[in-house]
């Protein structure tokens, strides 16, 4: 059995201790929180002692510590924005793998830099695409892979719509609201696992149209609604729209996420998956490996509406599989341990990057981009 991997946590912040720290802590066998980097701990232990009641072996209070160590294997980068790019390459030129939080850099010719050098010295590098993990999306995908011939089955795709909508008039506070920060916004923020998604389930478009707003006044972009065109095609029997949508200001008790339309019925699902809630309020990690993580109500459950002999038929299209963060984290160890195929390739994750610069250019220049090939 392989000795768990070393990793090193840098930021320690929402996305640190919600979304990283929780999983390595969770999954024993294949990690061990060996180092976290924290400048000013103010506690013996730090932030992950106070959160969560254990201490990383130890704490680094420089970026040039967490590269200096030997025992470092892994290092997951969770910093703002802008600084993604500059902490993964140093970590990669020191010999280390990266697990890289969403946006993966600020631009496309950064995130390929970053592979080059992933590959020239065999490290893993990953971008960290948990959305894929989401139970209504694997809800979502199981519906789409069913065969034509299924009583369940949409028929051909001709429009997707994917939200992520809220509601709140106040500034966050934090580094997120500074306008003048690369990779800030909302589309580089949740318009980043939209996107991902959406070249997941359909692949690559042939346009691209945006329109991204700062609905409140504030610096950064706080609404936008991103086309994907996909034209009909030896492979695709009709043309389909995928439709990205993330509104600040959207009053809804509980909030659109899938619409889908095809040929033989309409998929809707509104909520959002659980995990983020569980996880921002969790006791101790213990919890993830309980029934209840990552399991949707029911309530939640989306529905089919289906062309049949005597009408529309609507039915239940049940989320049964939980969401589960976890099979990432399983997958970069595999990745990392034994050469395993990752789950989200770094192509993958620049791609993405790819579509947040032409949504940018084409909402200021205020036209629809043909998508280069």
């Amino acid at each position: 059995m392989s000795k768990p991997i070393k990793t090193c946590v840098i930021g320690l912040g929402l996305g640190g201790l919600a979304f990283h720290v929780p999983f390595v802590l969770a999954l024993p066998e294949l990690f061990t929180l060996y180092a976290v980097l924290e400048r000013n701990p103010t506690t013996d232990g730090g932030k992950v002692k106070q959160r969560f009641g254990v201490s990383p072996t130890k704490i680094h209070r420089s970026l040039e510590e967490v590269l200096e160590d030997p025992e470092i294997e892994l290092v997951i980068v969770t910093t703002p924005n802008n600084t993604h790019y500059s902490f993964a390459k140093a970590v990669l030129e020191a010999g280390k793998h990266v697990l890289v939080d969403k946006p993966v850099s600020t631009t496309a010719a950064e995130a390929r830099e970053l592979g080059k050098i992933a590959a020239s010295k065999s490290l893993v590098l990953y971008g960290f695409q948990n959305r894929r993990w989401d139970s209504d999306f694997l809800a979502l995908k199981k519906l789409l892979n069913l065969p034509a011939t299924s009583e369940h089955s949409l028929g051909n795709i001709l429009d997707f719509e994917s939200h992520f909508d809220r509601y709140t008039t106040a500034k966050r506070g934090n580094w997120k609201d500074v306008g003048a920060s690369p990779g800030n916004g909302w589309v580089y923020d949740l318009g980043t696992h939209l996107i991902d998604q959406a070249l997941t389930l359909f692949g690559r478009p042939d346009t691209i149209t945006a329109f991204i707003q700062k609905v409140r006044g504030f610096e950064t972009d706080d609404n936008f609604t991103i086309i994907l065109g996909y034209n009909s095609s030896s492979n695709r029997e009709y043309p389909l729209q995928a439709i990205l949508r993330a509104h600040i200001l959207s009053v809804k008790t509980v909030q659109p996420r899938f619409i889908v339309r095809g040929t033989k019925g309409t998929f809707t699902k509104n909520g959002v998956d659980i995990q983020e809630d569980q996880l921002k309020v969790m006791a101790t990690v213990d919890e993830i490996s309980q029934p209840s993580y990552g399991k949707e109500p029911e309530s939640l459950w989306g529905s089919i509406e289906s062309l049949t002999e005597s009408g529309v038929q609507t039915l239940t299209w049940p989320s049964e599989e939980p969401g589960d963060y976890r099979g990432l984290f399983k997958n970069l160890a595999g990745a990392i341990r034994s050469g395993e195929k990752q789950a989200v390739t770094w192509n993958e994750a620049t791609a993405v990057i790819e579509f947040v610069e032409l949504a940018h250019q084409s909402a200021k220049e205020m036209r629809t981009i043909v998508v280069p090939k």
